[in-house]
């Protein structure tokens, strides 16, 4: 990780975080505890672009059709 001695700034990538964490963050976002606004402020994430691809990977949602995944 890069850091700035003067700042303390941390810049993290999208593969610091475990896969667990990852699940958490989107199910708190798709039972509706948190935006994804909202959960940027919380977790510290740069960018909603980051959230954005953990529900794509890991959500319940199907892009591809524009509906929610059924489970079979």
């Amino acid at each position: 990780m890069n850091t700035s001695e003067n700042t303390g700034y941390v810049k993290r990538t999208q593969k610091d975080y475990s896969i667990s964490f990852k699940l958490q963050v989107v199910q708190e976002i798709e039972s509706g505890e948190l935006g994804r606004t909202e959960a940027c402020h919380k977790y510290g994430f740069q960018a909603k672009s980051t959230i954005k691809e953990w529900l794509r990977k890991y959500g319940n949602f199907d892009w591809k059709n524009q509906a929610p995944k059924t489970k079979a």
